[in-house]
């Protein structure tokens, strides 16, 4: 390994769709790095230590000091290391827009599919309604380009794209990606097929079933 690997540490979780994008990040700049995968269930006293804050995953350990959050770690990576794969665009409006549409995929795509994978059938059925809103306008943001950004893989599609790993979960939810939303999905393959993401994305089927599992303890529990 290289010095500089040794300096770069993340702290990891296979299915977390937010350490995902972290290393989509790194992949895409060429940055070579140490994974340690936590047990979510019981978590390592250096991540506490890294994040005493929020004590989640992922955090970046960069030269021993921690980033947190996975958005912010993206953009700290693509300020670092600025020779490679900008994720935003330079003009200063282009960076807010995307800076916008990552916080919308942030605050409501994630949250939504939380909702509409761990609640009631009533909750569930809200979600999903909201959820597919979502994607609509998403569909629309997206319109013609290859990516959110335009021609370049960028923050926006970061963000957005681990949630494809999900999708057998959503489809078990009703929710139709192929049919609903055709670019979304010609999209998201586009993604797929991009070494950095195909790398750093879970298979969706072991996503699924792991997912299946969960539910199961969890109703066993109540």
């Amino acid at each position: 390994a290289s010095p500089m690997a040794d300096e770069i540490v993340l702290l990891d979780f296979w299915l977390s769709p937010f350490a995902m994008r972290v290393r989509i990040a790194l992949a895409e700049k060429g940055i070579e790095y140490e994974s340690r995968e936590e047990n979510v269930l019981n978590s390592s006293d250096l991540l506490f230590e890294m994040n005493p804050v929020q004590k989640q995953i992922p955090v970046l350990i960069h030269k021993s000091k921690p980033i947190c959050e996975s958005l912010i770690i993206v953009e700290y990576i693509d300020e670092v290391w600025k020779n490679k794969s900008p994720f935003l665009p330079c003009d200063p409006h282009q960076r807010a827009q995307a800076r916008f549409w990552a916080d919308f995929v942030e605050k409501k795509v994630y949250s939504l599919g939380r909702k509409m994978l761990a609640s009631t059938r009533e909750a569930q059925e809200a979600a999903k309604k909201e959820l597919i809103s979502c994607f609509k306008l998403l569909e629309g943001e997206l319109g013609e380009k290859p990516y959110f950004g335009g021609e370049s893989f960028g923050l926006v599609d970061l963000a957005l794209i681990p949630s494809y790993c999900w999708s057998l979960c959503f489809e078990e939810c009703g929710m139709n990606l192929v049919g609903e939303f055709p670019k979304i999905f010609a999209w998201a393959e586009r993604c797929m097929d991009r070494e950095s993401v195909a790398k750093s994305a879970p298979d969706r089927h072991r996503v699924y079933a792991f997912l299946v599992e969960l539910r199961k303890r969890l109703s066993a529990d109540h």
